[in-house]
């Protein structure tokens, strides 16, 4: 009986990717953490921290053929989380969930303009 052999590909999930969604991940426990009010000193950093990641997600996570899927739900997520903060209602009941809004909008709004940006250089390329 003859062996098979076995040729490794490139896996889909490459560094790129890997560090891609890392930064996704760690940027929403940053914003969770800010919510939550467990930052302290901290807060300027950390909300720097989370908008730069926002920017490497919109750079290294987002591939050609996720575009529109991305553009769709992060704009939802952003336009839903602004108005969620302008309502004014959760800063008298629950303070946290406007600063976990802020986190969420400090990471999607870069990425979401990253997004945009590749999707029209993508289209005028075609």
């Amino acid at each position: 009986m003859a062996k098979k052999r076995v040729v490794k590909t490139e896996s889909k999930y490459n560094r790129k990717n890997l560090i891609g969604s890392w930064s996704f991940l760690i940027g929403i426990f940053f914003a969770i953490v800010l919510g939550l009010g467990f930052t302290g000193a901290y807060q300027t950093e950390i909300l720097w921290a989370v908008f730069l990641l926002g920017i490497v997600v919109g750079l290294l996570n987002i591939a050609v053929e996720e575009i529109g899927g991305f553009l769709t739900s992060g704009t939802v997520l952003v336009l839903v989380s602004f108005l969620g903060i302008q309502v004014g209602t959760f800063n008298t009941v629950a303070p946290s969930i406007t600063n976990m809004l802020t986190g969420i909008l400090t990471l999607f709004v870069p990425a979401t303009i990253i997004v945009a940006l590749k999707a029209v250089f993508a289209y005028a390329y075609k």
